[in-house]
């Protein structure tokens, strides 16, 4: 089993910088892509970013040049830092990850439980 801990969401002014983690713990014997999602409230979750194991990044248009997405492979942690933020980047942060438990199985798909990130005008 795996569990993915997002950490980092909280009261920020708009303008102002936050760095989400999403750390992963238990039977891993790889993480494969890893994605940050957000959901506000009454909208569907939405791609953030997302990073390949090869550390090829993709962004969403509305955070492209705000938002870098980052990895640490040795303690199993993805990062995202966000600057310049605004009201409506208030959200739940959501990280997903294909992980493999060994080196015989496909990558299974984890999401963390979120973590909510509010920034105010």
């Amino acid at each position: 089993q795996v569990q993915l801990v997002e950490s980092g969401g909280g009261l920020v002014q708009a303008g102002g910088s936050l760095r989400l983690s999403c750390a992963a713990s238990g039977s891993i014997f790889s993480i494969n892509d890893v994605g940050w999602y957000r959901q506000a409230p009454g909208k569907s979750r939405e791609l953030v970013a997302d990073i390949t194991s090869g550390g090829r990044t993709n962004y969403a248009d509305s955070v492209k040049g705000r938002c870098t997405i980052s990895r640490d492979n040795a303690k199993n942690t993805v990062y995202l830092h966000m600057n310049s933020l605004k009201p409506e980047d208030t959200a739940v942060y959501y990280c997903q990850a294909s992980v493999q438990s060994t080196w015989f199985e496909s990558g299974r798909n984890y999401w963390g439980q979120g973590t909510q990130v509010t920034v105010s005008s």
